[in-house]
């Protein structure tokens, strides 16, 4: 069997096992229970550790790599090493959370700490591509202000994509599924650029979040949690880093949670409210009370990340690129604005 399928397999299967467990011994875990509050969809207590068993198909299946394929790169190494142990790092701190569900400072903080995580391991963005030229621009040989650059815009990807993740986890396998996608994306995309043993970490993302899906796709029996959320999230952010022009593949296969996010942020501060307290003003959640079900949305987050995911691997022009990825977020406010207006929230 191929390396990448062994990788791909050991992910699965054993965050298909721990999801198992967690689904039928999690209910006993009754302070790492998550249950119904106003804005949830679910009826009763149901488990939130779904992480657990994504972490630990992710990690095992990293370990089967890097143990089996070592990277020939020092910089890649060094690179990959920041991504798992920005992982390891925020893991319990993930749990903590869904324990005793730290405040958003406490959790900022963490987000902070593993994105400095990944810079001090060089996972940062340095270059991006001119969509209207075709120029790749360098930020990091601007005097003076270049390497502050490359490390606030590090940041912010970083800690604006694991966000973007924990909010967009409010459906039963929306964001594991939105994930597995984008990983399976990146993977594709790294061996389309010589970078067979990278890619092997992609599919190892990959193979977890699908091994998670069975137990929690609708009617979910087991939720990914702060853990699964803030380990999907940070893996997504840094992986979609560590190869030339996959930040317009992430942009464009999360073009829609990102944009709901920097909506929910917009309009909570217009009404007053917290942007940091959570409501029923995401996307996912007013569909669902427009009377679509949860399966059906879900889905459909599923193949508009597939599809603009592929569209972003196909198309030659930067530029064609640029021109879809607005288009979807006009598209996206323009709804959610007329859903706005036409149900408010209190």
């Amino acid at each position: 069997m191929p390396l990448s399928l062994q990788v791909f397999a050991c992910a699965g299967g054993v965050a298909f096992l721990g999801t198992a467990l967690a689904a039928r011994f999690g209910p006993r875990l009754r302070a790492l229970v998550d249950r119904p509050r106003a804005r949830h969809h679910h009826r009763q207590p149901l488990p939130r550790i779904g992480g657990v068993a994504l972490f630990a198909g992710f990690a095992a299946a990293s370990a089967l790599a890097y143990t089996t394929a070592p990277l020939s790169n020092p910089d890649d190494a060094r690179r990959i090493v920041g991504v798992l142990l920005g992982c390891a790092f925020l893991f319990p701190i993930g749990l903590l959370d869904d324990w005793r569900e730290l405040g958003w400072l406490p959790q900022l903080l963490a987000q902070l700490g593993a994105a400095i995580i990944a810079v001090s391991a060089t996972v940062f963005i340095e270059r991006f591509t001119n969509p209207v030229s075709g120029d790749v621009i360098e930020l990091h040989v601007w005097p003076i202000v270049g390497p502050a650059l490359v490390i606030i815009l590090t940041c912010f990807w970083i800690v604006g994509m694991m966000n973007t993740v924990n909010w967009l986890d409010g459906l039963d396998g929306l964001a594991a599924g939105v994930g597995a996608i984008a990983a399976i994306l990146f993977a594709v995309h790294m061996r389309s650029l010589g970078q067979q043993h990278v890619s092997l970490y992609a599919l190892a993302l990959a193979g977890a979040c699908l091994g998670v899906l069975p137990f929690n796709f609708s009617p979910a029996r087991v939720f990914l949690g702060g853990a699964g959320a803030m380990v999907l999230g940070y893996s997504l952010a840094t992986l979609s880093i560590l190869a030339p022009a996959r930040l317009a593949t992430a942009l464009l296969v999360m073009a829609v949670p990102i944009t709901d996010t920097a909506w929910q942020i917009i309009d909570r501060y217009r009404r007053g409210a917290s942007i940091l307290h959570g409501d029923r003003g995401h996307l996912h959640f007013r569909l669902i009370d427009r009377g679509y079900s949860q399966s059906r949305i879900v889905v459909g987050y599923w193949v508009a990340a597939a599809a603009f995911g592929v569209l972003s691997l196909t198309a030659g022009s930067q530029l064609i690129k640029l021109v879809a990825l607005l288009l979807l977020i006009t598209v996206t406010i323009v709804y959610l604005a007329r859903l706005s207006r036409r149900h408010p929230l209190s």
